[in-house]
């Protein structure tokens, strides 16, 4: 039912980078199924349990695997929305496709077969992003690799590549390549701004490109969008630089409907 909304409307995961605390969820959430009803598109609630690849590891990662998921199935039950997080090893997949209704692979690992194939094998919809040292030609092979172990949800999500140090480019052609293979195509809006390492020991960015990120992927035919966002993000405890505001979410959203 899910897969078939986001094929037939633009979509948006909506949410803040990492869980907090639940009453930060409660926040993002409310505004998040507010903005489903305006417009009348699937949104999916994203929060991360835990942040594998934190800069450093004095950094922040999330409340963990087990209050993770209970953190995100009171969300669930609250608003009624589908819900997203990442897995980063394949023991995950089963345990979070109890509760998600979208496992998201990241960046740094969609080639890791085992994780693929994992994440495949709960049935759940299966949201691969780019890796930044991929083009989008390359990203048949992560979704391959889905399908071969018997799932063809799909989605395969943009994300930026590696041009230099500490900085992230957009080759907005990407999108447009991995049309080509079938799948609903998301750009990630607020990770495509990050300077990687590049704030002293933590991730740096700039969330002023945001909208225009957006636009641009709207032009090359992306069916959804990702955006990460927050009620205080240069308070936030993890990616704060690139989230949107939380008050000018629908500023950014409004566009994007169309």
């Amino acid at each position: 039912m899910l897969f078939e909304q986001i094929n037939q409307k633009p979509f948006f995961i909506l949410g803040p980078c990492v869980m907090e605390n639940q009453e930060l969820l409660y926040t993002v959430a409310e505004k998040v199924a507010e903005a489903g009803q305006k417009y009348n598109v699937p949104v999916i609630f994203k929060s991360s349990f835990d942040k594998a690849n934190r800069t450093s590891i004095h950094s922040y990662r999330g409340p963990g695997l087990e209050k993770g998921m209970e953190m995100l199935m009171n969300v669930k039950q609250r608003f009624g929305l589908p819900v997203t997080t990442d897995i980063h090893e394949p023991f995950q997949a089963a345990i979070v496709a109890e509760v998600a209704d979208i496992l998201q692979i990241p960046a740094f690992l969609c080639r890791q077969t085992d994780l693929l194939v994992a994440a495949a094998q709960t049935g759940k919809i299966v949201n691969v992003k780019k890796a930044q040292f991929l083009s989008g030609h390359d990203m048949f092979y992560p979704a391959q690799k889905v399908i071969e172990a018997g799932n063809n949800q799909v989605i395969l999500t943009e994300r930026g590549n590696m041009y230099g140090y500490n900085n992230l480019a957009v080759d907005f052609r990407n999108i447009y390549d991995m049309k080509a293979f079938g799948h609903p195509v998301c750009m990630d809006c607020t990770h495509s701004v990050q300077r990687p390492g590049g704030a002293g020991g933590k991730t740096g960015g700039d969330r002023t490109f945001v909208p225009m990120m957006a636009l641009a992927a709207k032009a090359f035919g992306a069916d959804g969008y990702f955006l990460e966002t927050h009620p205080d993000p240069d308070n936030a405890l993890s990616d704060g630089p690139n989230m949107v505001k939380l008050h000018e979410l629908d500023k950014v959203l409004a566009p994007l409907v169309g």
